[in-house]
């Protein structure tokens, strides 16, 4: 039995553009053609894309995973071996770090002090305050939280307005590439995710790119920031996610 690209990107939950690019660049050249000429997937592509796809979750760039795949002297267990130890040691790290995840920004408290009139003006049906305590509990004695405290509390409300604008234009900006079906692996994308590293940086606290991939990490997991985000464009709290984790690789 085999498959239209069509129906693999729906099993897979990728785009179509995105099969069309890793065939052109020979990582996943579908085994057969209709009369038509058009691509068809056996079992035997599904499962080298199931693999691709855990490479790229695990934040390999594209070439490195041609590698892995194309070695002569793996077999499918060797790789679903890697990827388990790989998995492993991220989890690993991930609670390591978790105590360092400077998001005071992100939880949108950090010392704002306006009236909940104004709160409304500014961020519209979300309030900071849902997360002020979870904040402070979590990240207050970091010097990142205090640093954004210390910013925070010299900002009016046109500041937190300005500000509030231009961080939604480039999620806007990650939102289109994403409807435009743009890999988030792409450069495009990874500029954004850049300019987002950089904004919070600027205005915010400094955010290294292995901490900017754990704020990408927990829009995934954290349900209220997925929400956030799948309200601009469905899907584009994962591909933030991927968009940084992408950028945070090719800046290492």
């Amino acid at each position: 039995m085999t498959y239209s690209v069509g129906q693999v990107a729906g099993i897979a939950g990728v785009t179509v553009r995105t099969l069309h690019h890793y065939d052109g660049i020979g990582l996943l050249s579908p085994s057969a053609r209709s009369r038509a000429g058009h691509r068809r997937y056996d079992d035997a592509d599904l499962d080298r894309l199931q693999r691709i796809l855990f490479y790229r979750e695990l934040g390999f760039p594209l070439d490195q995973v041609a590698a892995l795949l194309d070695d002569p002297d793996a077999d499918p267990q060797d790789h679903l071996r890697r990827q388990h130890e790989l998995l492993t040691a991220r989890i690993e790290k991930l609670r390591k770090m978790a105590a360092a995840v400077e998001t005071a920004m992100e939880a949108r408290r950090m010392g704002i002090n306006l009236t909940p009139e104004e709160k409304f003006e500014v961020f519209g049906d979300f309030d900071p305050d849902d997360h002020a305590e979870e904040a402070e509990r979590r990240w207050g004695g970091t010097e990142a939280y205090k640093e954004s405290q210390r910013r925070a509390a010299t900002y009016t409300k046109e500041d937190w307005k300005r500000l509030t604008a231009e961080f939604e234009a480039i999620h806007r900006r990650m939102g289109e590439l994403l409807g435009e079906g743009v890999p988030a692996d792409s450069e495009a994308a990874m500029d954004v995710a850049e300019e987002h590293r950089r904004f919070i940086c600027r205005q915010h606290y400094e955010c290294s790119h292995e901490l900017h991939s754990c704020l990408g990490e927990m829009y995934v997991s954290d349900e209220r920031f997925t929400a956030t985000y799948e309200a601009i464009k469905p899907g584009l709290a994962v591909y933030m996610r991927d968009a940084m984790l992408a950028n945070a690789v090719r800046h290492s």
